[in-house]
């Protein structure tokens, strides 16, 4: 399995505080089945995010680490008017492995209507939008219908392993599976920051989604769609999300349906 969304770097945000914690979370994550980790630290008004220390801090734990796994940098996007900007003018500062896909963050209370125009901008300057745990977000907890145009438009979503297993609470968790259930899942990742609360494991989801949905869902979403982010490759086809149509369409579809069955026969 390769975590695409992970805090596994030290001494820079809320994750591990030392090294021997990131070593120890490593060592967690390998007994899980994790193959590949994105090491995302947060870039936002709180934490100042710098591909120099992450470099060198990613460095350290390749020197230190016992268990072969491979390692990542990416960052946990905040989306800020600041961040945003600079992103476009550096397209590789944040993004996976310098290639095109970017986890992105919205606030908890409040995801402005422009961001539509923000994830268009990104788009066109060859991101890839990755819409990090909406289930967990207050806003979208409210309000599920604004993913539809986003997904639209070309987002890709994320959701935490941790929301299937009820880590996060029952709003979230029933989310998460409603998510899954219309296809509107791209990617399962652990959003790990600890050992304990925050712990990096993926198998429990993948189980979980290998139950209900199938063993080519769980793995198309923890190994295939993920491996894909890792390399900056194309995903293979997607299923289509279900009920994502803009409403005037849904609306010409259903009278063209009910004249169909007026005049058929």
């Amino acid at each position: 399995m390769i975590d695409i969304h992970h805090h596994l770097l030290f001494g820079l945000d809320d994750g591990p505080v030392d090294i021997e914690t990131s070593l120890e979370m490593i060592e967690m994550a390998v007994r899980d089945g994790i193959t590949h980790i994105v090491c995302t630290p947060h870039a936002n008004a709180r934490w100042a995010f710098n591909p120099a220390i992450n470099r060198q801090k990613l460095d350290e734990l390749n020197l230190r680490m016992k268990s072969k796994v491979t390692l990542g940098l990416g960052c946990d996007f905040h989306l800020s008017y600041d961040n945003i900007e600079d992103a476009l003018n550096n397209r590789d500062k944040y993004t996976i492995n310098g290639k095109q896909y970017l986890l992105v963050e919205f606030a908890d209370l409040m995801i402005p209507t422009s961001l539509n125009d923000s994830f268009y901008e990104m788009l066109v300057a060859g991101l890839q939008p990755i819409i990090t745990h909406p289930e967990r977000n207050f806003t979208i907890q409210k309000h599920p219908e604004r993913m539809k145009e986003w997904l639209r438009g070309g987002c890709l979503v994320q959701v935490t392993a941790a929301s299937l297993t009820g880590r996060f609470g029952r709003t979230a968790q029933a989310m998460a599976m409603q998510f899954l259930e219309k296809d509107w899942v791209h990617f399962l990742a652990t959003d790990a920051h600890s050992l304990q609360g925050r712990p990096p494991i993926l198998r429990e989801a993948y189980e979980i989604v290998a139950k209900r949905f199938g063993k080519d869902t769980a793995e198309r979403l923890c190994v295939e769609n993920p491996r894909a982010a890792f390399y900056g490759e194309e995903l293979s086809q997607q299923p289509e999300p279900q009920g994502i149509e803009a409403e005037d369409e849904a609306k010409g579809r259903q009278r063209k349906g009910l004249l169909g069955r007026l005049f058929s026969g």
